[in-house]
């Protein structure tokens, strides 16, 4: 099973050489990528300032390969790779990296969906949003 889980926030760096990587792969015609985002919202108590994501990494990690899985059988991959941040990761910084190769473009985009809606509603990933100066923190809930 391949390693999801990265301390921290996801950089770009680390993003710019996931995608370098596959230069060599002529095979793909085309690649998509989702990068989720902390956001600042307003809270009861003040603005999100991050969010501590934790999990117990092998049961998460089954279920992310589980998922994995799923997604070669359906769609028509060459790659796709998954990284998930655990531990605070602040505002503006990325917490989520999914990303897909194929030879045709439509399979990217649905593969896409289907793996970050997968993830959502599947994986023990679980997230407090620290609040304010202060660093209160509310349990974080997936939408949408």
């Amino acid at each position: 099973m391949k390693k999801v889980f990265v301390e921290g926030p996801i950089s770009p760096q680390f993003i710019a050489g996931s995608i370098a990587k596959h230069q060599s792969k002529t095979g793909i015609g085309a690649h998509n990528i989702f990068l989720g985002q902390i956001r600042a919202d307003e809270k009861e108590g003040g603005v999100v300032t991050g969010i501590d994501y934790s999990a117990y990494p092998e049961m998460a990690e089954k279920v992310f390969h589980q998922i994995r899985e799923a997604a070669f059988e359906k769609f028509e991959l060459n790659c796709l790779h998954i990284y998930h941040s655990l531990g605070v990761v602040p505002t503006g910084e990325i917490s989520l990296f999914v990303f897909v190769s194929s030879p045709h473009r439509r399979a990217t985009f649905e593969a896409i969906e289907f793996l970050v809606e997968e993830i959502k509603a599947k994986v023990p990933v679980f997230g407090k949003e620290l609040i304010g100066e202060k660093g209160d923190f509310v349990w974080k809930e997936n939408k949408q």
